[in-house]
């Protein structure tokens, strides 16, 4: 993926949490949860496109 379309993903979701953030009325309890979970999601994906993390597919959870 190329840097370009990398950096406009992450200004697209930066600017949709913020507007979530801002404008969409929820507890602070669940905005925190909610960033979190977007930030360690967009976390994975740009180790993941940068080849620093393999699929998650990969990895099998059982005994």
């Amino acid at each position: 993926m190329p840097l370009l379309n990398m950096v406009v993903a992450l200004i697209i979701v930066g600017v949709a949490l913020w507007l979530i953030n801002r404008f969409i009325p929820m507890a602070s309890s669940i905005k925190t949860i909610l960033n979190i979970v977007v930030v360690v999601s967009v976390g994975i994906w740009v180790l993941q496109v940068t080849g620093l993390w393999g699929p998650i597919s990969s990895y099998k959870i059982s005994r």
